[in-house]
């Protein structure tokens, strides 16, 4: 393998033109070695959100409302008894993924490719009894490379103007999936491109107080499915949805692109790489200034009430996302919002599944922390823009007078501050126990690791309860 799809790039092409031909026509045996290995734990990381995520409360509602409607039972929904369409079961299996903050995340394209990637990939694989291990993990290689590009040309600007990157560019991590899972042609790729980035849509202030942050990704999962399946039927989309200058995906929705991400380092620089995983659930922009507050706390025997005042100062990007005020509104506003998230790493000392429940959101116990944190932007963490957005110091001040201070530029979980392989291995055997018999996850975890080796249909028993 040479790890290099081309070595020459040809520039006669548009972007969004580049971009499609690559996601159709890339092959499991021009991937290297590693970006192999990574994709691998990538698609078990967002298997197992997944099927966590299927157990909450708003995909068990869309999961009601599908079997309500019917479906033509093509695909097998993750987690569940359910077959479907496969655009609804693909709506169901990325909304589980979003669905509790647990999914992969790189941190300059903003994205979590994998709740994307891997039930799009999964579902169409249906459609063939050909469909191979190998397949799964070109196709979710394909996701990963679009539309991790994508985030990075849209930079921060997409975010700050209250769009949600799961929702909007995420649309590309499904549709470069399903046209490589398709064998889509070139140019049907290209319009499969145009039409899903047209449907892409979702807004940050859902993160406040609403479920419907978790379904941003199931539409954007859905809509990649439909325009790759509608293209290959002959319907058009636009051409050059990702440079147009006027009314295109990244004109409009960030305003300021930096479009020579689009093809830089394509098929030679995997951004799968820097893919990094949670060991927390809650927005990325938390995990800094949790890890901090727990290490401190550990370090010095620290309990909650310990605590006299706790400072963090981060980017100005993650105090706009997570430093507002809290109200008690929601699990997902929860999970969302930094003061809260750090109370309960106070409290709690944990940052799970636990501590966002609809029971935990005005906890008494909580709640008087609150007055007790303030979250301050730092420019020195806002210089580097999208590459040092999750960079933060904390100030710890206890009741006895102790002043303790720590300073993280790489969040836990990120590639330079990675999540060790049990630790990885116990994040899945413990989201993927939601809805599992321990022989299952066994074997799933078996399977995944021998992931080049099977047919695609080897899954699906193995995810059913």
């Amino acid at each position: 393998m040479t790890g290099a799809v081309s070595e020459v790039r040809d520039q006669t092409l548009s972007e969004t033109a580049e971009l499609a031909s690559f996601a159709a026509r890339l092959r499991f045996e021009q991937l290297p070695a590693d970006v192999i290995e990574k994709a691998k734990i990538c698609f078990r990381d967002a298997l197992a959100c997944c099927l966590f995520g299927v157990t909450q409360p708003w995909t068990r509602m869309l999961i009601e409302q599908v079997a309500e409607e019917g479906g033509n039972p093509r695909a097998g929904v993750i987690g569940a008894r359910l077959r479907t369409s496969v655009g609804q079961a693909v709506a169901i299996g990325a909304t589980a993924g979003h669905g509790f903050e647990l999914d992969d995340i790189h941190a300059a394209a903003h994205l979590h490719a994998g709740s994307l990637a891997v039930p799009v990939a999964l579902a169409l694989a249906e459609l063939s009894d050909t469909s191979s291990g190998r397949d799964l993990i070109a196709a979710m290689v394909a996701g990963y490379e679009v539309g991790l590009r994508v985030g990075l040309a849209a930079t921060g600007a997409l975010f700050m103007r209250g769009h949600h990157f799961q929702a909007t560019c995420g649309a590309f991590v499904a549709v470069a999936t399903a046209v490589n899972m398709l064998r889509l042609s070139d140019e049907e790729a290209r319009h499969a491109f145009g039409i899903a980035g047209s449907l892409a849509e979702g807004l940050m202030s859902a993160q406040q107080g609403a479920m419907v942050k978790r379904l941003h990704a199931g539409h954007a999962a859905e809509m990649g499915v439909r325009g790759a399946m509608l293209a290959a039927r002959g319907f058009t989309g636009i051409p050059d949805i990702l440079e147009a200058p006027y009314g295109g995906f990244l004109s409009t929705l960030s305003g300021a692109p930096d479009l020579t991400w689009l093809r830089r380092g394509l098929g030679s620089q995997w951004e799968i790489r820097k893919v990094g995983f949670k060991p927390y659930a809650t927005a990325a922009s938390i995990h800094s200034p949790l890890g901090l507050l727990d290490a401190l706390m550990r370090e010095n025997e620290l309990e909650a009430g310990d605590i006299a005042r706790i400072v963090v100062h981060c980017s100005a990007m993650a105090h706009r996302h997570c430093a507002w005020a809290y109200r008690p509104a929601g699990v997902t506003a929860a999970q969302m919002n930094m003061p809260f998230a750090l109370a309960m790493m106070a409290v709690d000392r944990a940052a799970m599944g636990g501590q966002f429940r609809e029971d935990r959101l005005a906890d008494p116990k909580v709640l008087p922390m609150l007055a007790r944190i303030a979250v301050e932007p730092a420019e020195e963490y806002s210089r580097g823009g999208d590459e040092t957005r999750h960079a933060a110091r904390i100030m710890i001040e206890t009741t006895s007078g102790t002043v303790l201070r720590r300073e993280t530029w790489n969040r836990p979980g990120s590639p330079d501050n990675p999540m060790s392989e049990a630790q990885l291995q116990e994040k899945f055997a413990t989201l993927a126990r939601s809805v599992l018999a321990d022989v299952q996850i066994e074997k799933l975890g078996t399977a995944i690791r021998e992931l080049d080796a099977l047919a695609a249909s080897a899954l699906q028993p193995l995810l059913t309860p």
